[in-house]
């Protein structure tokens, strides 16, 4: 009976069984990993952000692996025979996540094999919503994931087939993953304001970030061959990566940014599907959501990748442009990457000066009635775009250009107000108008003269008057003329008012006098055609 019970205690088992679960022998604890380990390597990685969130999905195999690859993710998946077992390395047939020797403790010959074998270890995503939760395998892979960037960081030999593979699969496995989207209705969208929101930290940074430096150093290493590592960073993997672009937290979004220009660089035979990637993210942000996090990242990538657009521009590059760049400053949300849709824009008149008449006509398509704040960026963004135009270009769009200008003189915001005055501080622009003032003094001059006369702010009515001098002093003839043109209207336009108020009169008068008889007030042909008149005398001075 004794015997019996002592034969159901558990056993403690013995060093050798455990050194043999966890494969070739010699695995190091925690403390032995840390000390082999060194200075952290991601203390000179060039980009300076990314956050994330836990991850169960990972890529498919597509092809077949080595031995020790696919072994060890079998073993992953629960096949526990002696031989996957004694392969597997990273988690044992008993499921115990344990380190793996550093590359230095191991010969040269074997660290092709060790760098497959940590690699599988990574494949494990782990929950990072209770902090206290597998502290000990949390360390263990996150300095398995620092040995690995620095392997790839200083390996000297051609990264082979199975390698690529195996990278990609574990950058997927941990970074792939589909955001959840907010569940409210249309009203709660329309009060949603981008700005007022709160940057998101994902608890899972500490190990994100070493999954993304590596997949950098992997995309640029020298020792990546690109005609061979296409096969696994393919189409499916940069969609997944610019699914990514959503993320709440700007650190990953500006690692993204870095490790996607430098995919567009060396993957020459993908830069089509980016950009007609990069293409549908606007147009489904335009024309259906306006809702994305990484808008302004996308934008500064392609700012590079117009600045490097060859000459004469092809066809697809200026349909880009009228469809998706311009359509950019439609949404109420512009505001958060206007600095950078403005660069872009400017590039292509740098480019392409023909470009210039498109590209203004397209700013005052989508010119804001009741945003101020919007259109100070808007005459901001006018005027880097003016300063690339040409004489020829400019002549094609003036006349719509200082209608609106002219609306913004008069704007009662000041700061409006003062930016369209600002654009003739500037010498091209100012030259530009001086050349065709015979057009474009007669369609501001009002604006200048109301502002003049009756601007509540001091420092618009100041700048007003400087451009007044600026016009008066290159044609004396014009501005005198506009002036007396200016005076015949407003003396055209009382004698419409009063002409209107004594109508008014007389209406009033006529409907008192038939009050007592309750009779039905008929208005006489003459009144009629005289509140005719003056409805529409406003419209043709107008137009003149």
């Amino acid at each position: 009976m004794i015997k019996q019970i002592f034969g159901k205690l558990p056993r403690k088992p013995s060093k050798s069984s455990h050194n043999d679960s966890n494969g070739d022998g010699g695995v190091h604890d925690n403390s032995s990993l840390n000390s082999a380990l060194g200075p952290n390597s991601l203390n000179n990685s060039k980009p300076g952000s990314a956050s994330s969130k836990p991850s169960n999905s990972s890529r498919s195999n597509n092809g077949p692996l080595n031995s020790h690859s696919s072994t060890s993710n079998k073993s992953n998946h629960g096949k526990k025979t002696a031989s996957l077992a004694s392969q597997a390395g990273p988690i044992s047939a008993s499921g115990v996540y344990e380190a793996l020797p550093s590359f230095r403790d191991v010969p040269s010959s074997e660290k092709q094999n060790l760098f497959l074998k940590k690699l599988s270890l990574c494949y494990v995503v782990f929950d990072f919503s209770d902090p206290s939760k597998n502290l000990r395998e949390k360390e263990i892979k996150r300095q398995t994931l620092l040995e690995l960037v620095d392997y790839i960081s200083s390996v000297s030999s051609k990264f082979n087939e199975v390698a690529m593979q195996e990278v990609t699969r574990m950058v997927a496995a941990n970074l792939f993953r589909t955001f959840p989207s907010p569940n409210h209705d249309s009203k709660i969208l329309e009060m949603y304001d981008m700005e007022d929101e709160e940057p998101a930290m994902d608890p899972a940074w500490p190990h994100l970030q070493i999954v993304y430096e590596l997949l950098l150093r992997f995309v640029v290493s020298p020792e990546t061959d690109a005609k061979l590592a296409k096969r696994y960073v393919d189409h499916p993997f940069v969609l997944k990566l610019l699914d990514l672009f959503d993320s709440d937290d700007q650190r990953e979004r500006e690692y993204l940014k870095t490790i996607l220009h430098r995919i567009y660089g060396k993957f020459m035979v993908h830069r089509p599907f980016i950009r007609k990637a990069i293409n549908n993210i606007f147009y489904r942000f335009i024309f259906e959501t306006e809702k994305h996090n990484g808008i302004a990242e996308l934008l500064e990538i392609l700012g590079s990748i117009i600045n490097g657009f060859a000459l004469p521009l092809k066809e697809e590059h200026k349909l880009f442009l009228v469809r998706a760049l311009i359509p950019l400053h439609k949404p109420k949300c512009v505001s958060m990457y206007h600095q950078q849709l403005s660069y872009c824009i400017t590039q292509f008149v740098e480019k392409d000066f023909k470009l210039a008449d498109t590209v203004i006509r397209g700013l005052l398509k989508y010119w804001p009635v009741i945003n101020s704040s919007k259109e100070v960026m808007f005459l901001g963004e006018l005027e880097e775009v003016l300063e690339a135009t040409q004489t020829a270009e400019f002549q094609r769009c003036m006349v719509p250009l200082f209608r609106q200008i002219g609306r913004c003189l008069n704007s009662l915001h000041f700061q409006v107000a003062e930016r369209a005055l600002f654009l003739w501080n500037n010498d091209h622009i100012r030259n530009l108008i001086t050349q065709n003032r015979t057009v474009i003094l007669p369609i501001i001059f009002p604006a200048l003269e109301r502002n003049t006369r009756g601007h509540w702010n001091p420092a618009v009515q100041s700048l007003t008057l400087n451009v007044r001098k600026i016009f008066s002093d290159a044609d004396q003839a014009i501005f005198d003329e506009c002036l007396t043109r200016y005076q015949e209207d407003e003396a055209k336009q009382k004698e419409l008012q009063e002409k209107r108020e004594l109508t008014w009169k007389r209406l009033e008068d006529v409907a008192a006098s038939k009050v007592v008889s309750n009779e039905a007030v008929m208005v006489s042909k003459s009144i009629s055609s005289i509140a005719i008149d003056k409805s529409t005398a406003p419209k043709a001075t107008a137009s003149r």
